[in-house]
């Protein structure tokens, strides 16, 4: 998932009238009124005089993906998004099954700005636990369809997402190697401090903000000055690095992008470009040729401007995951220090398919989208044919994430894939990756 994006007005009853104007905007994944988060308890421990608890957590598709219980039920699985200020249930089957109350009601617009027939509910009082931590009221907003489809993405079953809450009220370091969460109690936590980068972080309507300084590529190839930015931390966010170029007329497109979809949007596809910057600079560490989405410049982006914090886009999971990081809300800071995974190159895509995981267990490989010009389309694959083998390795043993590692693994490698069309045949395709990026 790289874009999908939500804007929620409430319906405010004058008289007869149902239908009010956009109150509050769920930026890049959801974002609540930041008046809602006063009715949630924050978490806390559980056991007495704790002072950490480490949660586990799978990683798929970039996603950190959590496992938690709500009102003694589960245990469900999340999305963890420090883009989202207000958490959310997407699964809405959970409703009857947790007898949660549905309360405020709110209309969902589209990518474009129009109306959709998708409605959130406000529902408080939600019981969460994380091992060693519990929150004992959350506010959440519940979603009356599953229009986002994470489940589908990710190839595991996601019933929500699990926004900022947890970072106000603990001091999170994310170990991505390790798979692990540690959560401290901020009055007791103490900083490291030999090669760790220490950054700034700038709270605003639940959403933290940091300053990078972004070395555009020039038509030569080369690396330009270092731009310093306004970023978005946003761990919910499966690419790299995002900028809107129409946020700040020194951003350009570089040379060589790919116009592609970046997502799935309520209303339909969410069209941009991939590219590459020459680096990005986080503290004194330089990544250099970070894989980087430029989403068309719309109506979305000027009510997210006009709402949020100013800033030139957002910092993704894909760049965070190659450092250990220490998200301190409550001190105001971001700590980084390099994993193994940071020497490891960004590359996109380059089948040009785009798949779904469907069916019992998510096992099922479909074929979304098949880009123009792509090797994909080149070798005749069509949309809503199934993806039944790799390389002789059937793909409904394979996780989603593994499948699109093996469709960017080398510039040049050759796949014997075999897929079923919808009416059952089944027929193999030889396909030959190729950077196209």
């Amino acid at each position: 998932m790289t874009y999908l994006v939500l804007l929620v007005a409430k319906l405010r009853t004058l008289g007869r009238a149902a239908r009010g104007c956009v109150a509050a905007l769920l930026g890049l994944l959801v974002l609540g009124p930041a008046g809602w988060a006063q009715g949630t308890q924050a978490f806390e421990f559980t056991r007495p005089r704790a002072k950490h608890a480490t949660v586990k957590f799978d990683t798929q598709r970039n996603l950190i993906i959590v496992a938690a219980r709500l009102n003694g039920h589960g245990p469900y699985h999340f999305l963890l998004d420090t883009g989202v200020s207000t958490s959310l249930l997407t699964n809405p089957d959970l409703a009857d099954s947790l007898h949660l109350v549905r309360g405020e009601e709110l209309r969902v617009i589209g990518t474009g700005g129009e109306d959709t027939p998708l409605r959130a509910y406000r529902t408080d009082n939600v019981r969460v636990e994380l091992p060693g931590l519990v929150a004992p009221r959350m506010t959440w907003l519940l979603l009356s369809d599953d229009a986002l489809n994470l489940s589908g993405y990710a190839g595991t079953r996601i019933d929500g997402i699990l926004g900022a809450e947890l970072f106000h009220a603990m001091v999170v370091t994310i170990w991505p190697m390790r798979g692990q969460l540690v959560c401290q109690a901020p009055d007791s936590y103490r900083a490291p401090r030999h090669g760790w980068a220490s950054l700034p972080l700038h709270l605003n309507r639940g959403k933290a903000y940091l300053e990078a300084s972004v070395e555009q590529l020039l038509p030569a190839g080369s690396a330009g000055s270092p731009l310093p930015l306004r970023l978005v931390l946003d761990t919910g966010a499966g690419h790299a690095l995002s900028l809107e170029t129409d946020a700040d007329r020194r951003l350009h497109l570089p040379p060589g992008h790919l116009r592609t979809d970046l997502g799935r949007g309520l209303s339909g596809i969410v069209r941009g470009s991939i590219g590459r910057v020459g680096a990005i600079r986080l503290g004194r560490y330089r990544v250099p040729g970070v894989l980087t989405s430029f989403p068309d410049s719309g109506q979305v982006h000027k009510r997210l401007r006009e709402h949020d914090s100013p800033r030139q886009g957002n910092l993704g999971y894909e760049l965070l995951k190659r450092f250990n990081c220490v998200i301190d809300y409550p001190h105001q800071r971001l700590l980084l220090r390099p994993n193994a995974q940071g020497r490891q190159p960004f590359e996109h895509d380059m089948s040009g398919l785009g798949l779904v995981a469907a069916g019992p267990g998510y096992r099922y490989c479909l074929v979304q989208s098949v880009e123009a010009g792509s090797p994909a389309a080149e070798a005749g694959i069509v949309v809503e044919e199934e993806l039944v083998a790799i390389n002789l390795l059937p793909a409904g043993l394979l996780p989603l994430t593994e499948i699109a590692r093996l469709l960017r693994a080398k510039d040049g490698q050759r796949l014997i894939l075999v897929l079923r069309r919808p009416d059952g045949e089944l027929h193999s395709v030889s396909l030959q990756l190729r950077r196209r990026i």
